[in-house]
């Protein structure tokens, strides 16, 4: 018990309770902007979860992280392929994808346990050099492919960063790893390029259609590009949502409006089926103003660099690697949640960390973070 609480991350941990607060006001004020009654409730289950999420928390950070890796990590990777698999068969199909088997998401928990299984392996993937690269890509691939089709873009957008930084922490083939990543941002900006090309004004509808073959995205995904590149072309159609993101978070101010009282919000100019998840910084953007963001980037930067630095000071390499998967997750969540909602980034469905509600998501980070502090609990063992 003394080495528990001698070595336990408070900064970290008063961070997510202060996330977890902010939330649960969030979503009750998004959900009592809507007309169905089920909604003016959700605040109560999202502190429901958090509750449980923090059982879950605080066993995971009691119990050794390398004994979870060693026994846990190889069934979690099968379950969590086996649950991906289940989803595209039985899954409930909503907005156009089957994401869900009944009131669980599948593709959040898989990002915990293909980073769990990674962290277990990192040392016998990088003493086998490039073939060790190519089966952290197959690792990693399989289950990416299998998010991809249900589809969810947005998890598979998070989990990609995560395994890089795992990829280079471990010191697996880093040479290549920076040849694929070349690879990488020079297909995406060439993907940019042609959007660029065939959806400026007054293309032709012939070479529009001639250059569009050469994209590999579905026909919402570039007009989620399109919206990107040129944000005030379809303001009443597929840029509606980006327009009222901008002006909900604009509007706020240097203070905001007011807890429950966001007028873009409640005057349903913000799209109300977002608004509690995706959309979910505008509504605070808009109550809470400028500090209030700026006060919700530093809580993030609370949670995020402790990560980072129970990696860096880790005596273990299998500690590291989960804690530098783990902090970068996260990260990747905050980044593309919030730079979607102002404009930097296209649109895709992704929730804010402890913010919006999703109750497997939540208890999901919630767990992978408490593994972040049992290996900042457990450093002196693993000497």
């Amino acid at each position: 018990m003394a080495r528990y609480l001698r070595n336990f991350n408070y900064l970290m941990f008063l961070a997510m309770v202060a996330l977890i607060a902010i939330g649960t006001v969030a979503i009750w004020s998004a959900g009592n902007a809507r007309a169905e009654a089920v909604f003016h409730g959700m605040w109560k289950q999202t502190l429901t979860t958090a509750v449980f999420g923090l059982a879950v928390y605080l066993a995971l950070s009691a119990i050794d992280y390398r004994k979870v890796l060693d026994y846990a990590s190889p069934f979690a990777y099968a379950l969590a392929l086996t649950m991906l698999v289940a989803v595209l068969v039985f899954g409930s199909k909503i907005y156009g994808g089957r994401r869900w088997l009944w009131f669980f998401q599948p593709s959040e928990v898989s990002k915990l346990c293909i980073i769990m299984f990674l962290a277990s392996f990192a040392r016998p993937l990088r003493q086998l050099g490039f073939a060790g690269f190519l089966l952290t890509g197959a690792i990693v691939g399989v289950p990416l492919l299998l998010i991809l089709a249900e589809p969810d873009l947005g998890t598979a957008l998070t989990l990609v960063p995560a395994v890089i930084a795992m990829m280079f922490a471990a010191r697996i083939w880093r040479k290549g790893l920076l040849a694929v990543l070349a690879v990488i941002a020079a297909v995406a900006t060439a993907v940019l390029c042609l959007v660029y090309e065939a959806e400026k004004p007054g293309v032709p509808p012939a070479r529009r259609a001639a250059v569009l073959q050469w994209v590999p995205l579905k026909e919402h995904q570039v007009k989620r590009v399109k919206v990107f590149l040129f944000p005030e072309e379809d303001i009443l159609g597929a840029g509606y949502n980006l327009r009222q993101a901008k002006i909900s978070i604009g509007s706020g101010g240097f203070s905001g409006k007011g807890i429950g009282k966001g007028e873009t919000n409640h005057l349903k100019y913000l799209p109300q089926a977002i608004s509690m998840n995706d959309f979910i910084f505008c509504v605070y953007a808009e109550e809470t103003g400028f500090v209030g963001s700026l006060a919700l980037l530093a809580l993030f930067g609370m949670l995020v660099v402790p990560g980072a630095w129970v990696a860096f000071t880790s005596n273990d390499e299998r500690g590291e690697c989960l804690a530098i998967g783990v902090s970068m997750l996260v990260f990747a969540h905050v980044y593309i949640n919030i730079a979607m909602s102002i404009g930097l980034l296209p649109i895709t469905g992704l929730p804010l960390p402890f913010i919006s509600s999703g109750r497997t998501f939540l208890v999901t980070v919630m767990a992978a973070l408490g593994m972040v502090q049992s290996v900042s609990i457990h450093r002196e063992e693993a000497k």
